[in-house]
C-alpha cells in the first residue's frame, strides 16, 4: 500500500482521459447530455461519474481499486477493516445495529442519539435501554456517559449485546471512552460508536483521540462533516473479533444503493489521502484560524464563547466547534443566526441561547474577517442592548433533564406497532401512562425524552410542560393553544 496514492480516484481520472465511448449507464455520457445551464458546474465532475465497468470495481464486492482504497482507509484511520458509505453515517448506524441485534435482543443506547439509531432499532425489532448522559448545567450541552453508569446498566441488563454511544456530541463534546470500553470488554460486550462528527479525531494532538484508538469495536464517521469528502461520504470502521464483519457486509449490501456514486467514493479516497499524508499540517492550519477567531472575538464583549466542557470527567472539546452567545441577552440564538445570515454568514445551528460555528481544515483567515465584520455590524446597528447577568441568562434559557431516569426501562421497537390500531393526539397532561407514538426531542439539548413505544411518565410530562413554558422547540409535540402529544391506541381486548 502507498498512502500517497488514491487508487479509485486515480483509476477514474485515467479512464476519463482515455479515448473511450460509453455504451453503458449513466445516461448523461460523461456530462455531454447535461442541461446546458448546469454544464459549467457539473462538466468536470461528471467525467468521473461512472458505473461498475471493467477496471472500476464494485462497492458491494470489492476486489480491485475500491478494495485497495478501503484498505488504505483502514490503515489511515486505525481500523482492521473499513467500508465506504455512500448513504452517509445513517446507513452505517443502521448496519451496525442490524448486524448486532436480532428481533427482541437488547442494546444499551446513549439517549442523545441521532434519529438514524432509533430507525436502526426499529428495523432490527430490537429492545433498547436508554442511558441518560451527563448534562452541563450552564450550557445544557450533553457531556456523555460515565463508566459507572454503563457498569450499572450491564448489571441490571446482563443480556445486553453492547452499548451504542454518540461521540462527539453535535456541540463537539467528546467523553472519555477508554474506561467505558474496558467495562464492556470485561464482559465481551460490544462498543459501537456514532462518531459522525469526529472523523478528524486522532490526527492532531489538540484534538480528542479517535474512538477506534479508545477500543471501540465499530465506528461510523461522516468523512464529509469535518474532513473534505462530498456530502453523504462516510466510512464504517471495525476492529477486533467481537464484531461480525460478515453480517455488517451483508446489511450494507441490503441498505446501500446498488448504484453507488463514483465521484462520492473517489472523494472518500482523496480525503483519506489528504489526511494520510498532510493531516496534522492541514489541521494545524485550521486550528490557527480558529485561534484567530477566538482572539478577535475577545475584543467584542457583546459576544461570548461558551465552553460546555467538564474536564473532571475527562470530557474534551473539539476546538473546531465554537458555541457563541449574545452576552447582553438581547439576541437569542435564533435571532443571532438570522442576523448573521442576513450578512452572508451561515452557521451550523442555533438554539434558544446560542449558535454553533463549525470550522475545519478548510476555514480561512478571510472567513474570520468576514464573520467578525458581520458581528461588529450587528453591534453597531443594535442600539439599546441592556446588559444582563449570566445568572439571568441561565434562568431564562436554562434546561434540566433531571426528569429523565439515568437508566430507562426496556423499550421494544418493531413489534409495538402491530399491537396497536393507530395513534391519537391527547393533551399533554392526559398522556401519562400511555405509549408515545412519536420521538419527542427538545432543543436544546437534543436528547429524545420519549421514543416510539416508550411509556410516558408524570415526570416526563412535567418536564415537557416546563420546556414548552420556556418557549423551547420540542420536536414531536404539537404546540398551539394546547400542547398535544401523539400516543398509541391499544387493540381492544389486549
Amino acid at each position: 500500500m502507498n498512502k500517497f496514492e488514491a487508487p479509485l480516484f486515480d483509476r477514474l481520472v485515467t479512464h476519463a482521459k482515455g479515448d473511450n465511448i460509453s455504451f453503458h449507464v449513466p445516461g448523461h455520457k460523461s456530462g455531454r447530455g447535461l442541461d446546458e445551464p448546469a454544464l459549467a458546474y457539473y462538466k468536470s465532475l461528471l467525467k468521473l461519474d461512472m458505473t461498475e465497468i471493467s477496471g472500476l470495481d464494485d462497492l458491494h464486492h470489492p476486489e480491485e481499486v475500491i478494495f485497495e482504497a478501503q484498505r488504505l482507509a483502514a490503515d489511515c484511520f486505525g481500523a482492521d477493516e473499513t467500508f465506504f458509505l455512500v448513504n452517509g453515517s445513517t446507513v452505517g448506524n443502521l448496519a451496525m445495529i442490524m448486524s448486532v441485534c436480532r428481533r427482541g435482543e437488547l442494546l444499551l443506547v446513549q439517549r442523545d442519539v441521532h434519529k438514524s439509531v432509533i430507525h436502526g432499532l426499529m428495523l432490527a425489532g430490537a429492545r433498547a435501554v436508554f442511558l441518560n448522559p451527563e448534562i452541563d448545567p450552564v450550557s445544557g450541552v450533553t457531556l456523555g456517559l460515565k463508566a459507572e453508569s454503563v457498569r450499572l446498566a450491564l448489571h441490571k441488563y446482563p443480556e445486553a449485546k453492547g452499548l451504542l454511544v454518540t461521540r462527539p456530541s453535535y456541540y463537539g463534546t467528546a467523553m472519555a471512552l477508554e474506561p467505558i470500553a474496558a467495562v464492556l470488554h470485561e464482559q465481551d460486550k460490544l462498543l459501537l460508536v456514532d462518531e459522525a462528527h469526529g472523523a478528524h479525531f486522532g490526527f492532531h494532538a489538540a484534538l480528542p483521540v479517535s474512538a477506534l484508538a479508545c477500543g471501540a469495536d465499530a465506528v461510523v464517521q461522516s468523512t464529509h462533516k469535518l474532513l473534505t469528502s462530498m456530502t453523504m461520504g462516510a466510512m464504517l470502521h471495525v476492529q477486533g473479533d467481537l464484531i461480525d464483519r460478515k453480517e455488517i457486509k451483508r446489511f450494507l449490501t441490503m441498505l446501500q444503493s446498488s448504484s453507488p456514486s463514483y465521484p462520492l467514493m473517489a472523494s472518500l479516497d482523496v480525503s483519506r489521502r489528504q489526511m494520510h499524508t498532510q493531516g496534522e499540517k492541514l489541521l494545524s492550519q485550521g486550528l490557527a484560524v480558529v485561534q484567530q477567531f477566538r482572539d478577535r472575538i475577545s475584543a467584542l464583549p457583546r459576544f461570548a464563547i461558551k465552553q460546555p466542557v467538564d474536564e473532571q470527567y475527562g470530557v474534551r472539546q473539539d476546538p473546531f466547534k465554537v458555541v457563541i452567545e449574545d452576552s447582553c441577552g438581547l439576541l437569542s440564538g435564533f435571532e443571532l443566526k438570522d442576523a448573521l445570515e442576513s450578512r452572508g454568514c451561515y452557521v451550523e445551528l442555533a438554539d434558544p441561547r446560542a449558535i454553533l460555528l463549525v470550522f475545519s481544515l478548510a476555514s480561512s483567515a478571510q472567513d474570520v474577517e468576514r464573520l467578525i465584520a458581520a458581528m461588529e455590524d450587528i453591534i453597531s446597528t443594535d442600539v439599546g442592548a441592556q446588559h444582563v447577568t449570566e445568572g439571568t441568562l441561565t434562568a431564562q434559557h436554562g434546561f434540566s433533564s433531571s426528569a429523565l431516569p439515568e437508566i430507562s426501562e426496556p423499550v421494544l421497537f418493531g413489534e409495538y406497532e402491530s399491537k396497536h390500531k393507530g395513534n391519537a393526539s391527547l393533551p399533554l397532561d392526559e398522556a401519562v401512562g400511555m405509549l408515545s407514538a412519536e420521538m419527542v426531542v427538545p432543543y436544546p439539548p437534543g436528547i429524545p425524552v420519549l421514543c416510539p413505544g416508550e411509556r410516558i411518565s408524570e415526570d416526563v410530562v412535567r418536564y415537557l410542560a416546563q420546556l414548552v413554558a420556556m418557549g423551547a422547540r420540542v420536536h414531536g409535540l404539537v404546540q398551539g393553544d394546547m400542547t398535544m402529544l401523539s400516543v398509541l391506541i391499544a387493540v381492544k381486548d389486549q
